[in-house]
């Protein structure tokens, strides 16, 4: 019996909902904002936690510690060097979970799992671009009239052995 163990199954065994977390972990560190079921928002809301206040000590031990749960070093020092600095005064706190519509085929709860402090990104202006002189057109030289070749007529095809023929033709058949 289970008796008083308080944990989000997400209807896994361990090292799919191991693998599962991690994943949603990944994705919130790289996209800031990921949808998903509430019931998995709430169980990686905790890895998160942990990975920031991590990354808020910025120190060897904790730079392998998350590597050990990210198992990137790319994600690491996004980590560390972008998103454990935005969070520097917060103790707690570090993500929200916003609540959306039941998804549409299973009427599962949807919920929107993201970071607190979401780094914007700048829009870059468009360039204005210079206007540019119209250029004047040259003429395209005139080359001499060649003679107009009349239409060639094409006789109706006979259905079998006009097809025949085209197979077996005495020009391209001779040498």
């Amino acid at each position: 019996m289970r008796h008083a163990k308080s944990r989000y199954q997400l209807n896994r065994f361990t090292s799919w909902r191991k693998a599962t977390l991690i994943s949603l972990v990944k994705s919130l560190l790289i996209y800031q904002r990921i949808k998903t079921t509430k019931i998995k928002a709430r169980a990686v809301k905790p890895w998160i936690d942990r990975l920031i206040s991590l990354a808020k000590d910025n120190n060897l031990s904790a730079r392998r510690q998350a590597y050990k749960i990210l198992g990137n070093h790319r994600l690491v020092s996004l980590l560390f060097n972008d998103i454990a600095p935005r969070f520097k005064e917060n103790l707690g706190g570090f993500t929200r979970i916003l609540n959306l519509r039941a998804r549409r085929g299973d009427n599962a709860q949807m919920a929107l799992l993201e970071l607190t402090v979401i780094k914007k990104t700048e829009k870059k202006k468009p360039k204005k671009e210079k206007e540019v002189k119209p250029v004047e057109e040259k003429k395209p030289q005139v080359s001499p009239e060649l003679p107009e070749k009349p239409p060639v007529a094409q006789k109706p095809s006979k259905k079998f052995f006009g097809g025949l023929r085209k197979i077996f033709k005495k020009e391209r058949d001779s040498l």
